[in-house]
């Protein structure tokens, strides 16, 4: 697999990029600006590649993936109570916890026409953390599909402030 670059400065930032509150979480769970860990980012790549169960579809793994696990991937994040919205929950960003859920990251993307690849999961076992090519991150739980941001920032600021997610009702939703 070629590596990604260390992604560049980008223009100075007028507003900080995440509100203080989600900004000590990350902080708490192991983030600081410029954290970029390709060869796990990669070595998970490879791994969700490798694997296939049966006459399962593979794992699709992008450029949007990758560099999300290589910011955010292995990150932690211990939250109980109450949100803004919605109670939250602990999550994990590890792709490898959704590695026996290829088949359901692909019925999903075809219904969204995008491929996904796994993010992580909230609550050890409750729900499936994914991305897609564009970057957008979805949660699928027992209950249905919901969207938590247009991108991992947006998707982390969501669920550590317990933001209620929008649910997935059909695919004009996203539109």
């Amino acid at each position: 697999m070629k590596p990604l670059a260390t992604p560049t400065a980008g223009p100075a930032r007028t507003t900080p990029r995440f509100s203080a509150d989600v900004a000590a979480a990350l902080k708490q769970a192991g983030w600081h600006p410029g954290r970029w860990e390709i060869r796990r980012a990669e070595d998970w790549a490879d791994q969700l590649l490798d694997h296939r169960a049966g006459e399962q579809a593979g794992h699709a793994v992008f450029p949007a993936a990758i560099e999300a696990w290589a910011e955010f991937g292995g990150l932690h994040f211990e939250l109980s109570g109450a949100g803004r919205e919605v109670a939250r929950t602990p999550f994990l960003l590890d792709p490898l916890r959704g590695l026996h859920q290829a088949r359901t990251l692909a019925d999903l993307g075809r219904a969204l026409d995008t491929r996904l690849a796994p993010l992580g999961e909230e609550l050890p076992g409750q729900a499936l953390l994914a991305i897609d090519e564009g970057g957008r991150v979805f949660s699928l739980d027992h209950t249905g599909e919901w969207f938590l941001g247009n991108d991992l920032d947006q998707a982390v600021s969501t669920l550590v402030l317990g933001t209620a997610p929008q649910r997935l009702r059909s695919i004009t939703d996203l539109v």
